[in-house]
């Protein structure tokens, strides 16, 4: 069964801070990453070998290929989100519907998506 992995959960693993679900996921062959993810993992390090390192790490991790449909459907999420008061980012509404398009649970440690998660049928890990 696949599962989502969030920049959080993926940060916290790159950096042995415990993300043993995402090691599982990674042993297991079951791990796909938002586009997202990828680009906020990438962006978010200024130390060039530490960039090489988390290059070669993510070349081997599946990505999610989402086309316009996802878009949509992330702009909509967001709407209806907002309409029950919480304002949630693109790049956070992006990786819920990573998870909803492919039914699969996401790994995470941000809150947000506890609060995402209590308006639609988001399943976290």
């Amino acid at each position: 069964m696949a599962v989502i992995g969030d920049t959080s959960a993926v940060v916290d693993y790159l950096y042995g801070r415990g993300s043993q679900a995402i090691e599982i996921a990674i042993q297991a062959e079951t791990l796909i990453l938002p586009p997202i993810v990828i680009a906020e993992l990438l962006s978010g390090s200024d130390a060039p070998l530490r960039r090489v390192a988390i290059g070669e790490v993510l070349k081997d991790l599946p990505m999610h290929k989402v086309g316009r449909s996802h878009w949509i459907a992330v702009g909509n999420m967001r709407h209806d989100l907002k309409r029950h008061g919480l304002n949630v980012t693109i790049p956070d509404a992006h990786v819920a519907q990573c998870a909803l398009d492919l039914k699969a649970p996401l790994i995470t440690g941000d809150d947000i998506f506890r609060l995402i998660a209590q308006h639609i049928p988001l399943r976290l890990a």
